[in-house]
């Protein structure tokens, strides 16, 4: 019985850590979004940064920072998070493939 029970509060305090860790991440990933998108003394925005920031919960990655690179590159904006908030870009949320589906992730 006292077997199961340690068991079971170590069980408890590992899911507590991962969900500590992934807070962490996200927190993370939402501070450095808030760095990347202000314009720096060119008016570039830093599009690496903003992009890994946009593609850091994307399954595909290399493909999103491919894509996300090039509507930054296009546009100069990334819109915050990992996901969502196209209205924040308008040019970003707008492009298209040549087949007509949305380009930027």
């Amino acid at each position: 019985m006292t077997t199961s029970r340690i068991l079971f509060a170590s069980f408890i305090a590992c899911l507590l850590v991962v969900d500590l860790v992934h807070a962490n991440q996200v927190v993370s990933a939402e501070a450095a979004m808030a760095g990347t998108n202000t314009a720096q003394g060119n008016g570039k925005i830093n599009c690496g940064a903003a992009c890994a920031a946009r593609c850091l919960l994307a399954s595909r990655h290399k493909m999103c920072m491919r894509a996300c690179r090039t509507c930054c590159a296009r546009c100069n904006c990334v819109p915050p998070g990992t996901s969502g908030n196209r209205d924040v870009c308008r040019c970003y949320a707008t492009m298209t493939t040549h087949g007509g589906r949305l380009k930027c992730p």
